[in-house]
C-alpha cells in the first residue's frame, strides 16, 4: 500500500489541533508564572502581557486567576480561537493582531510579560529580536519581569525529535517535531511539525515547516547586552520548577530566562 503523504499547512491555521498538543502544560506553566511573579517581580501588580499568545490557553488561565491580560499574535486563526475560548469561559482580555517587532498597547504598562515554547525564535534577524526586547522593556514597569523560553543551540548536535500523543474528547493528535542540525554561519535551524489526527472519524496527516533563528549561550548573552534595561537574573528549565536554577552556560539547552526591567534613574515606582 502506498503511504499517504502529509499535507503541507501552516499549523497556526489549525489552532484546535495546536492547542490540544500544548494545552497539556498550561496548568504547570501558569503556576510557574505565578511563582515567578511572587519571587522576582518587584512592581507587584497583576497586569501581564503575552507576545505570540497563540490559542489563548495561558491568557485564559491567568485571566481566570484575576490577572489583567493583554496578548498579541500575527495569526488571525489563533486570535479567533483565543477570543472564542475567552467568550466560552466568560473571561476578558485584550487581544490584538500585531508583530513581535512592532507592537504597542499605548500607555498601558505591565508587571509581567512571558513568551514560552520557543516562539521568540521565529524572529528571523538580530535586528528584529533587539527591537522586540526594546519594545518589551518599554512595556514593562521598572521591576517588572520578562519570562522568555527558548531552545539554545549546540552547533555540534545532529538534530533531535520531540513527540506528543494527546487525546481530547473525540480528537486524538500525535505530534512529532523534528529539528535538523543548526547552521552556525546562517544562525538558522530547519524545523518540521507533523500532526497525525483522528477527528470524529476523519483521519488527517498535516505538516508544517519553518526556519528558526538559533542562539548559542554566548549569542543569547550578546543579544541581551544590547538592551541594558534588562538584567538576566537566572534561568529555569522547561520543567518549570522555580526551585531549579540554571546557568546560561550550563548543560541544559532548553531554558526559561528571567529578565528583569531595571529601575529608571534608581526609582522603581
Amino acid at each position: 500500500m502506498k503511504r499517504k503523504r502529509f499535507q503541507e499547512i501552516d499549523w497556526y491555521e489549525t489552532p484546535g489541533y495546536y492547542d490540544i498538543v500544548f494545552d497539556t502544560e498550561t496548568t504547570t506553566q501558569a503556576a510557574f508564572l505565578e511563582r515567578v511573579r511572587t519571587k522576582y517581580v518587584r512592581s507587584r501588580g497583576k497586569r501581564v502581557l503575552e507576545p505570540a499568545c497563540g490559542s489563548g490557553r495561558l491568557v485564559a488561565a491567568l485571566a481566570s486567576h484575576g490577572y489583567e491580560v493583554c496578548g498579541f499574535d500575527m495569526s488571525r486563526a489563533m486570535l479567533a480561537y483565543a477570543r472564542e475560548r475567552l467568550r466560552h469561559q466568560g473571561l476578558e482580555a485584550i487581544l490584538k493582531r500585531m508583530d513581535f517587532a512592532d507592537f504597542s498597547f499605548g500607555r498601558r504598562r505591565f508587571d509581567l510579560a512571558y513568551c514560552l515554547v520557543g516562539s521568540f525564535q521565529h524572529m528571523p534577524t538580530e535586528c528584529a529580536a533587539r527591537r522586540h526586547l526594546s519594545l518589551v522593556a518599554d512595556a514593562l514597569r521598572p521591576g517588572g519581569v520578562y519570562v522568555l523560553g527558548l531552545h539554545l543551540s549546540d552547533y555540534s548536535d545532529q538534530g533531535h525529535m520531540e513527540r506528543w500523543d494527546v487525546q481530547r474528547d473525540n480528537v486524538h493528535v500525535i505530534c512529532n517535531i523534528r529539528t535538523w542540525p543548526a547552521n552556525r554561519k546562517r544562525r538558522t535551524a530547519l524545523m518540521r511539525a507533523r500532526l497525525t489526527v483522528r477527528d470524529l472519524g476523519q483521519f488527517h496527516q498535516l505538516q508544517s515547516t519553518w526556519v528558526a533563528r538559533t542562539y548559542g549561550p554566548r549569542q543569547f548573552r550578546a543579544l541581551l547586552s544590547g538592551e541594558d534595561r534588562f538584567e538576566l537574573l537566572c534561568c529555569h528549565s522547561f520543567e518549570y520548577d522555580i526551585g531549579e536554577v540554571l546557568s546560561l552556560e550550563g548543560d541544559r539547552l532548553d531554558i526559561v530566562a528571567i529578565l528583569r526591567r531595571r529601575p529608571d534613574n534608581g526609582c522603581e515606582s
